[in-house]
């Protein structure tokens, strides 16, 4: 019992890996990216939103640009005439008259216009910030996934060696109870703790089966073993090692800044497009009119016209002013969105580079942890088999010892996570980032999927 617990926890952390048949195939945390990348539907939405947020430059342009219509029209009419002054009495007439139009509307000056197409560079620079945004969002949103899977399938192998080492407890406290060498409380205590165990082995494999659907959210329907991290991670700080460095980055490099920014530029010029209601408009009108009558006295005619057309607005009922207030009004909060997005992503940067700093500590002090808790086991036991310690000192040190080894791998998770945030804030996050974590993980060691 003495040395078995690492011996345990190691053999539990191959034998997922034993259960997967040789031919299965294994994906690693690029080849999960890679398939979210064709199946997120948040992706897919963002870049979707793009193209129709890129058709409004054609929109606008087209409000510059020539109009030309064809208009014809068919009548039939039914004359009657009567009256003193209709020669030879009362007459009526059945014809059909005729007409076709053409006409070309071309806009002159018109200020609100030429303002919305200054406007789509802004609206789409956002657009396209934006969508940068969530393609790295779907990097962080997919190793955190990934991790999650990992974290809580060594949740569940601790929570294994953990229940068979008290079902080992047991059996010895009941051994012992039969030759009179432990009380029976000793028995109640190793029954407690086995149950125990087994309850927080139920509640792992249900948070492991969570974290598998939450990656599926995701990738889609995913039915392959995930490569589990290896034994060896580098522990490096980042480079440069200076927080108020990447912080500069981020706020020059971060697209949800850029796509603030550009949203206060939009927002800018739509105060002119409001203010563009208080100005004339010009518009140029040529066309050519066929008209042909069937009447018994038809005048057919062939017109040509070409004119131009002034709108100057006096007075609208307030709508002009009311409309540049409220443009001014999202001018102002654009700007105080974009002060927020800077502050978020200064507290990103520096939680992140914090984050990084400790988890290397934070790493080597719960690797010494585990070595701390298993000298502590063995004393324990030793304690026991002398009589200076009860069989209750021994439950709790073996808890502790595999607590400390969940610990120890989770902190490594924690770690590799708040390098990828630190990327996310700075906009550098790329698939060449997530290939040196991926460079970490062990092809031979595999988290298999769930049974269902």
């Amino acid at each position: 019992m003495r040395n078995s617990l690492t011996l345990l926890i190691a053999a539990l952390l191959a034998a997922p890996a034993a259960l997967v048949t040789s031919a299965a195939r294994a994906d690693d945390l690029l080849q999960i990216y890679d398939i979210a990348v064709q199946s997120d539907p948040l992706l897919r939405e963002a870049e979707q939103r793009l193209f129709a947020t890129k058709e409004i430059e054609p929109q606008a342009r087209a409000l510059l640009l020539p109009n030309v219509a064809l208009q014809g029209t068919v009548d039939y009419n039914n004359l009657t005439l009567s009256g003193r002054g209709v020669p030879g009495g009362n007459r009526s007439d059945r014809f059909v008259t005729q007409g076709v139009q053409a006409v070309v509307n071309q806009t002159v000056y018109n200020r609100a216009n030429w303002m919305t197409l200054k406007q789509t560079g802004d609206t789409i620079a956002q657009a396209e910030a934006q969508y940068r945004n969530t393609q790295i969002e779907l990097m962080v949103r997919t190793t955190q996934a990934y991790f999650n899977v990992l974290q809580a399938a060594d949740a569940v192998t601790v929570s294994e060696a953990l229940v068979r080492a008290d079902e080992r407890q047991l059996e010895q406290s009941k051994q012992r109870f039969e030759v009179g060498l432990v009380a029976i409380t000793d028995v109640n205590d190793s029954q407690a703790s086995y149950d125990r165990s087994k309850a927080n082995l139920i509640t792992a494999k249900r948070t492991l089966d969570n974290a598998w659907e939450a990656l599926r959210v995701i990738v889609g329907p995913l039915n392959v073993p995930l490569a589990r991290l290896g034994d060896t991670l580098p522990l490096s700080p980042p480079e440069p090692n200076d927080v108020q460095a990447w912080a500069d980055s981020a706020r020059r490099n971060n697209f949800g800044i850029i796509a603030s920014t550009e949203a206060v530029a939009a927002a800018k010029v739509q105060i002119e497009i409001a203010k563009s209601g208080f100005y004339p408009t010009v518009g140029l009108q040529a066309g050519y009119d066929i008209a042909r009558s069937g009447a018994e006295n038809n005048t057919d005619s062939n017109t040509a016209f070409v004119g131009l057309t002034l709108n100057v607005p006096l007075y609208q009922g307030g709508a002009v002013v009311s409309q540049t207030r409220q443009a001014g009004y999202n001018f102002r909060a654009a700007q105080d969105q974009l002060d927020q997005t800077r502050r978020l992503v200064d507290q990103q940067v520096k939680d992140a580079f914090r984050g990084i700093v400790s988890s290397i500590e934070d790493v080597k002090a719960r690797q010494a942890a585990v070595v701390s808790a298993r000298s502590s086991l063995e004393s324990t036991e030793a304690g026991l088999e002398v009589g200076t310690r009860t069989q209750v000192d021994v439950l709790n040190a073996q808890r502790q010892l595999f607590q400390a080894e969940f610990d120890y791998l989770s902190s490594r998770y924690t770690y590799i996570i708040n390098g990828v945030k630190l990327h996310q804030a700075t906009s550098t996050l790329s698939r060449e980032v997530l290939a040196k974590g991926n460079a970490w993980l062990k092809p031979s060691d595999l988290v298999p999927p769930p049974a269902y």
